[in-house]
């Protein structure tokens, strides 16, 4: 969105997130709001309609400008703070998959790093584990400066996964949270494997740093389908983390109650941990009876 450093800028977000900058505003504006310049960042391509409408409001203050992820941003730059609270970093873009649910690879289909690596200690990139290795090391050099828990909520590839990444992971103390991914059409064997190589190398199931999320709610899927995916994760010994599928376009695949209930119980560690029957499955994982 340009170098905007010496202007008063003001910065609008449709959604308020854990990411959303504390000084961030989520609101349409008031008689007292003064800018130079209006900058509207959207996440997520279901919340382009609420952007558009915020953008026809803050007009009034001052030039819109709408960007971020959901419009294709192929800026190959961060700046720590402006989008994203502070912590939050961001060090490539771009992936060579080409999930029919993501955006990601459309904008950079590699791996992309971004030259300048900010500190932070919660990395959202597209796909970390796929850049060149001289990248990713200096990403896990400036993480081990950090004096906050390391994590990974923007993914980690299971199937990307190389040995001197599981090093370079089990090197960082405390040992990071990690999110890893199902989705539709994966296979478990790469997760299977890569949680065994974490736990060979020091990570340890009962601490529940090893996440994975699961894509739920798409075109055909169940709930039935969807619990079998979770259970499957849970049993390798993963804390499974539902993402509840949107399409920007399609409002008749718009989440009903059922999926947005069924969604809740399954992100939040303490409820999936909470029920008896899969409180008892993880224990008996955790301390390595199957």
């Amino acid at each position: 969105m340009g170098d905007v450093e010496a202007m008063k800028l003001l910065r609008v977000f449709p959604r308020r997130t854990k990411a959303t900058p504390d000084d961030g505003l989520c609101r349409p504006p008031d008689l007292f709001d003064e800018a130079d310049e209006v900058h509207i960042s959207v996440a997520f391509a279901y919340d382009i309609p609420k952007a558009e409408n915020l953008a026809e409001q803050w007009r009034h203050v001052a030039p819109v400008k709408l960007g971020g992820p959901a419009y294709g941003d192929a800026a190959l730059e961060f700046v720590p703070g402006r989008y994203l609270k502070h912590g939050y970093t961001i060090t490539s873009r771009g992936c060579p998959r080409r999930c029919w649910f993501c955006n990601a690879w459309k904008t950079h289909p590699q791996a992309t790093p971004i030259s300048n690596i900010a500190d932070g200690w919660n990395v959202l990139d597209d796909n970390l584990l796929a850049c060149p290795r001289s990248h990713v090391e200096a990403v896990f050099a400036m993480l081990a400066r950090q004096k906050q828990r390391v994590a990974f909520t923007g993914g980690l590839e299971a199937i990307s996964l190389k040995d001197y990444h599981v090093d370079l992971l089990a090197s960082l103390k405390p040992k990071p949270k990690c999110f890893f991914a199902f989705d539709p059409g994966d296979s478990l064997e790469p997760l299977a494997d890569a949680m065994k190589r974490l736990l060979d190398a020091g990570f340890t199931k009962a601490s529940c740093c090893l996440k994975c999320y699961v894509l739920i709610g798409y075109p055909k899927d169940t709930l039935a389908d969807a619990e079998t995916r979770l259970k499957q994760v849970l049993r390798l010994g993963y804390t499974p983390m539902a993402m509840l599928w949107r399409s920007a376009r399609a409002a008749r695949y718009a989440p009903d109650a059922r999926w947005r209930r069924f969604q809740r119980e399954w992100a939040r560690p303490a409820i999936i941990h909470a029920r008896p029957e899969r409180a008892a499955a993880f224990t008996m994982l955790a301390r390595g009876v199957t």
